[in-house]
């Protein structure tokens, strides 16, 4: 029912945490996955769990001419795209005072830019079939201020409105842009700001000193929380949605 089944996805940050979890749960749906990530290692681990339903494409999508070999390479190996899903990210957690001209540019780099250019390579292929599904996931930061937080949340904020924009340019052909922003997910990413074993519970509950609101329903999101959401918006169950973006954070920013 969901017409993802014999479809070609591409997936970026596909080696661990959110990424892994949208391939595996593509996978499962009867899509055949391209896998970026620039980990080699740990793409190549990805790839031998996943049982041949998944094609290493190692990548850096700060790399422009990367991201397009790897495009190329899973439409030649795979066939024509009709899913593309872009998680990579990075976060370097400062305040803007303390943010140097690299952490700001390698933020951008990856969590902006390389958006920018995996949308523009995918959908530069997808409009002459006139059929596709992007899905950016980027942050509920993207909406709600944080300390500490100010380059991912400007580049989170800025590869959600380029989706919109895409989205907005692609209707005509087909094709549907969407975004899925994330609150605390149980990743690599989110634990390396862990500081104890309280460190979840204190998450969930919030911080009033930094302006931060607790996790309504009472959990930290698994990574699988934030795939279903992804291959929702991809399949034909969403095919009247697109330059939405979609919370997936327990009721944490409230929706503002």
């Amino acid at each position: 029912m969901s017409g993802i089944a014999g479809s070609v996805a591409l997936v970026t940050g596909a080696a661990r945490g959110i990424g892994a979890a949208v391939v595996d749960a593509l996978v499962r749906e009867g899509a055949t996955v391209a896998a970026v990530d620039i980990d080699r290692d740990a793409l190549a681990e990805r790839v031998a769990q996943a049982g041949g339903r998944v094609l290493a494409c190692p990548a850096d999508v700060a790399d422009s001419a990367a991201v397009a070999e790897a495009v190329d390479t899973a439409e030649r190996e795979l066939g024509p795209i009709g899913i593309g899903v872009s998680v990579a990210g990075v976060l370097r957690p400062g305040s803007v005072i303390d943010t140097t001209d690299k952490d700001w540019a390698d933020t951008f780099a990856v969590n902006a830019t390389g958006v920018f250019t995996v949308l523009r390579e995918i959908s530069a292929r997808m409009v002459p079939r006139r059929r596709g599904a992007l899905v950016t996931v980027g942050s509920n930061a993207a909406g709600v201020p944080r300390i500490g937080m100010g380059a991912y949340a400007a580049s989170k904020a800025a590869a959600v409105m380029l989706t919109r924009c895409l989205g907005l340019e692609l209707a005509g052909h087909g094709i549907r842009c969407n975004t899925v922003s994330p609150g605390s997910t149980d990743t690599d990413m989110q634990r390396r700001l862990w500081t104890g074993p309280e460190s979840a519970a204190a998450v969930i509950a919030g911080d009033p000193a930094t302006y931060r609101v607790g996790i309504p329903l009472g959990r930290i999101a698994e990574p699988a929380d934030i795939a279903d959401a992804v291959v929702f918006l991809a399949s034909d169950q969403a095919r009247h949605i697109t330059m939405q973006d979609l919370y997936v954070d327990g009721g944490a920013t409230l929706r503002a």
